[in-house]
């Protein structure tokens, strides 16, 4: 499984390349902090999977990295190879990029 690290991530946003950031965690928890990634709690990610793009690099995160792994273990039964987990999560881009954000 790719990984990708949230200095990598920073660097993505910060030069506007063409991705799709996609958080597995629940609506509650998306509510708390997010990163402007589209919301697919990790129960719906195979209902869902149409909104999920396999043409551009595709980044998935939850709160730690472990759901999102979960995740692309799934999508990677369907067909996906342009998948990247989020090492740490929202807890590492709170640690390591944005101090403010709120975390739980």
């Amino acid at each position: 499984m790719k990984e990708i690290s949230v200095q990598e991530l920073k660097e993505l946003q910060d030069s506007n390349q063409d991705f799709q950031l996609i958080d597995v965690r629940e609506d509650f928890e998306y509510e708390v902090s997010n990163l402007g990634g589209l919301s697919i709690p990790l129960g719906g990610v195979l209902i869902e999977a149409d909104k999920i793009s396999k043409d551009k690099p595709v980044v998935v995160m939850c709160r730690s990295g472990k759901r999102s792994a979960a995740a692309i273990m799934q999508l990677e039964q369907l067909g996906y190879t342009n998948l990247s987990n989020l090492q740490g999560g929202i807890l590492a881009w709170a640690a390591e990029i944005d101090p403010e954000l709120s975390v739980y």
